[in-house]
């Protein structure tokens, strides 16, 4: 069949496959060659098979005869490669075995041969199937690691978009924050400049009218001396004459006490000016509040929203959030910002009715993909199902406070090694831990309840001093629940 479809596709001059054909206004195709030979060697323009006079200089090529037998001469390659590859390059015999220890195929001349002697052969069919297994097995790890590709990939562009949202949410809180400082320092200072023009109108009245007074009291003199500087330069019968009547005048004329510049008359520069920029801030501070805990948004698991100020969380619908290493794929946690390794530190976390939740310390090493041990690098105060639970190593155990807990303050001090949890309102203390920080500590957080945990500000007096109700002799306090000191 394809010796018939060869010689189908066989110019009738060369006697070769058609070559760029063109076909005759006769319908016989040529090589696009063969016929200019044809026609320059004949001097006549006529068909080489028919005879047919073709009246154009340009036949038209055969595209459809062309494209054919492009594919024609691409199979026949491929074919005669695919013969030449089934027989062996050193004896053209027909390669029938699969040199094991070689990892080649030879012919039954070569498994006789020197240089296979006591090599394994196993037949070809055999040695393919278990090839083909050993590569699909390889294919299929490299397909498990495209799709793990795919995978960071995805989460890689997720986290780009990610990223713009939160430098968007970000530059919007900054913003509200600012326009809120800046409505301080506006009122403030429009307070200030009023105050300053009260004092300039107030004492800018009392100069006037002294003022006012001093004029009055000039004209007065004047129109005295005047009056009696005429008299005394009179004749002497008309100045003897109204002589009485001007000492009358003169002694009639109020004698005023000498003038006097007033005190306290000018501004008080000092008052306005004086640590100004200091009595700002310290006003600011009434406006503003500290609180030693933030959360870190990046640590969230995906059920949890926060607040803006990032210092309240609750549950909520799941977000679609990057799977970055530093968060939590379960259990509604979250971890503080900043980890603690010395120092002390205290914080405190209204829970108010939240119906699960618990506040204290994990590791930084602590699992925060797939099932969380809370039995390893977790300390903490629970509640859940109406029960307290202190969270520690080795075992959790129950304690019942005296009331309903709706703040927990906590206590780290890392030089002493020492973690103690009270009661915010009370100051009550609930228990405390020992343990040494050989690794840092980050403030955590559970909740599984839609009501938000709620990070408390400091409360600083006038001297600085924290005085926001912390129990500062914890040791009297360690004691005041009867529960021991529980080696971590």
């Amino acid at each position: 069949m394809a010796s018939g479809l060869e010689e189908e596709l066989s110019c009738p001059v060369c006697r070769d496959i058609f070559r760029d054909p063109v076909f005759l206004s006769c319908s016989h195709s040529f090589c696009k060659n063969c016929l200019k030979r044809w026609w320059k060697k004949k001097q006549m323009r006529e068909c080489p098979v028919c005879k047919t006079a073709s009246g154009s200089k340009r036949p038209h090529c055969n595209l459809v005869l062309k494209n054919t037998c492009e594919a024609f001469l691409r199979e026949r390659a491929c074919k005669a490669a695919a013969e030449s590859e089934d027989l062996c390059s050193l004896h053209n015999e027909k390669l029938k075995l699969f040199c094991v220890d070689h990892q080649q195929l030879v012919c039954l001349i070569c498994r006789d041969s020197k240089s296979h002697k006591n090599h394994r052969f196993r037949p070809i069919n055999e040695a393919a199937q278990d090839h083909r297994k050993e590569v699909r097995e390889s294919l299929t790890l490299l397909q498990e690691k495209l799709k793990l590709f795919n995978q960071v990939k995805g989460n890689c562009d997720q986290t780009a978009e990610h990223i713009q949202v939160q430098a968007q949410r970000t530059e919007t809180e900054i913003k509200k924050q600012f326009q809120k400082l800046h409505l301080f320092l506006q009122e403030e200072e429009d307070a200030r400049i009023i105050a300053l023009k009260e004092e300039e109108q107030q004492k800018s009245e009392i100069i006037k009218e002294k003022t006012e007074a001093l004029s009055r009291a000039i004209a007065a003199l004047s129109d005295t001396l005047r009056a009696t500087e005429e008299n005394l330069r009179a004749a002497d019968v008309s100045f003897l004459q109204s002589y009485r009547a001007a000492v009358e005048r003169v002694q009639q004329c109020p004698l005023l006490d000498s003038p006097q510049l007033l005190s306290g008359a000018l501004i008080d520069e000092a008052k306005h000016l004086g640590n100004l920029t200091f009595s700002i801030w310290n006003k600011m501070k009434e406006i503003v509040a500290y609180t030693p805990v933030i959360l870190d948004p990046n640590t969230a698991e995906a059920g949890l929203i926060m607040s803006e100020d990032l210092l309240s969380v609750r549950c909520g619908k799941r977000q679609k959030l990057p799977e970055n290493p530093e968060r939590f794929d379960c259990h509604g946690m979250i971890l503080a910002s900043e980890g603690f390794n010395s120092g002390i530190h205290r914080w405190a976390v209204e829970v108010g009715d939240s119906t699960a939740w618990f506040v204290g310390v994990a590791t930084q090493t602590f699992r925060r993909k797939g099932r969380t041990d809370i039995k390893s690098g977790l300390w903490a105060v629970a509640f859940s199902k109406d029960k307290y639970i202190i969270i520690s190593t080795p075992d959790p155990f129950p304690f019942q406070p005296e009331r309903k807990l709706q703040a927990i303050s906590v206590h780290l001090d890392c030089e002493r090694g020492r973690l103690s949890f009270f009661n915010a309102e009370t100051n009550t203390h609930i228990h405390s831990l020992t343990h040494t920080c050989n690794e840092m500590l980050f403030p955590v957080f559970y909740t599984g309840s839609t009501l938000p945990l709620k990070i408390l500000p400091m409360v600083f007096d006038e001297n600085g001093d924290n005085s926001s109700g912390d129990v500062n002799n914890e040791d009297e306090g360690d004691t005041a629940d009867g529960n021991d000191i529980e080696e971590i």
